[in-house]
């Protein structure tokens, strides 16, 4: 079966590169369903895009890689197409757009766009091998208990990450870019909450609070929730995809405020009180407590000196903790590395020593933060691998 263009993978990136590429197009995946992971963003909703997306909100070996997709096709120009299908958003913090109803109304728009160019969905569709004859690629496939060979001039990965398995997220695309002599850049797991072996912990589990989260040189001002395993929660998941295993992390638990201010004031009011209730006071109690014992915090708040108050908010506001790790792919919203961007066109996303070969999305060495960014490198590496084959066709 002749395609000019085959797609593998029906998530956000491939299912907007196939509404864009025009030409005889098939987007094939193994899933029951297009856009399962669109599906179950922003608890249903979507966070669709972020209105403060640019390159300083993606990490990747190379920074500069995604200015040219995400200049080109804008978090503006996403938001028009949603607007034109009079899908209702809103803003939900710190520029994160979601569905006012549901994510499926997202997955819906892009097949309804895929359908005006005429590009054909295959799911329940496993790809058995993938060869390349000089002019054409050729794929074999197996679908519902029968093998058929497909071939086309161009061929887009666009599988993703390793990101949650059990929605069957695997390494293909890594796999075919090595076949064809792509480098990839080793991959672990990003926005991913923090394990500690000791379970210190496990009494706090369900407690949340504003924090500012540091790792490797990069902060955020977000909340942190306390779980069973470890830390979770945006500040956690953010500094994740900086994190490197064996370093440190730093939680300042007072962002906004300075904690020596806040107890000396309080010395002249409650010095009587234990050191660790004064906590409790600025904390939630339970966050004090563990503080305090870690700290072997004594004695009033009266007894406190001005340098042994400060000593304790210096640890306060610089509370230094070594993750024993992350819960990996299993809950990870993304996979860190992938196919490496020296490999690719910035501005078409074709590899450079493989003419026809594509990779966009997830699959590729760009990773958003927590927010939508991710969404709007789906949108944008979409759209740009999609227009350049359009317009090699024509």
């Amino acid at each position: 079966m002749q395609f000019d263009t085959i797609i593998l993978g029906a998530g956000a990136a491939g299912l907007m590169c196939a509404a864009h590429s025009g030409g005889r197009t098939v987007v094939l995946d193994h899933a029951k369903a297009a856009g399962e992971k669109i599906r179950i963003s922003g608890g249903g909703r979507c966070n669709f895009t972020n209105m403060y997306a640019g390159p300083d909100n993606f990490v990747s070996t190379n920074p500069h890689f995604c200015k040219s997709a995400l200049k080109r096709y804008t978090q503006w120009d996403f938001i028009d197409l949603i607007a034109r299908y009079g899908i209702a958003y809103h803003e939900k913090t710190l520029g994160q757009l979601f569905c006012d109803k549901s994510a499926k109304d997202v997955v819906a728009m892009l097949l309804s766009e895929m359908d005006k160019v005429g590009a054909q969905l295959r799911l329940n569709t496993h790809i058995k091998s993938i060869s390349h004859t000089g002019t054409e690629f050729v794929v074999e496939t197996e679908a519902h208990g029968a093998n058929k060979t497909l071939t086309a001039a161009n061929l887009v990965l666009a599988t993703g990450g390793k990101s949650i398995p059990k929605m069957g997220a695997t390494g293909l695309a890594y796999d075919i870019a090595r076949q064809f002599g792509l480098p990839v850049i080793d991959t672990r797991a990003g926005l991913v909450p923090f394990t500690f072996s000791d379970g210190q912990f496990t009494a706090l589990a369900g407690t949340a609070l504003p924090v500012r989260a540091t790792a490797n040189g990069q902060s955020f001002d977000e909340a942190m929730l306390f779980t069973h395993r470890g830390l979770s929660g945006p500040a956690m998941l953010q500094i994740s995809s900086y994190w490197q295993q064996g370093q440190p992390i730093a939680i300042n638990l007072f962002p906004d405020s300075d904690p020596f201010d806040a107890l000396r004031s309080r010395r002249q009011t409650d010095g009587r009180r234990y050191l660790s209730t004064v906590l409790g006071y600025l904390l939630p109690a339970k966050v004090a407590d563990l503080i305090a014992t870690d700290l072997k915090l004594t004695g009033n708040l009266a007894d406190q000196s001005d340098i042994a108050l400060r000593a304790i908010c210096d640890h306060l506001t610089n509370w230094t903790l070594h993750p024993t790790g992350t819960e990996g792919y299993r809950t990870a919203e993304v996979t860190l590395g992938g196919i490496d961007t020296d490999a690719l066109s910035s501005k078409t996303m074709e590899a450079k020593s493989v003419p026809g070969l594509y990779a966009i999305g997830e699959a590729v060495d760009v990773t958003g933060w927590l927010g939508g960014f991710n969404f709007q490198w789906a949108w944008s590496s979409g759209w740009a691998a999609g227009t350049a084959i359009r317009a090699k066709l024509h």
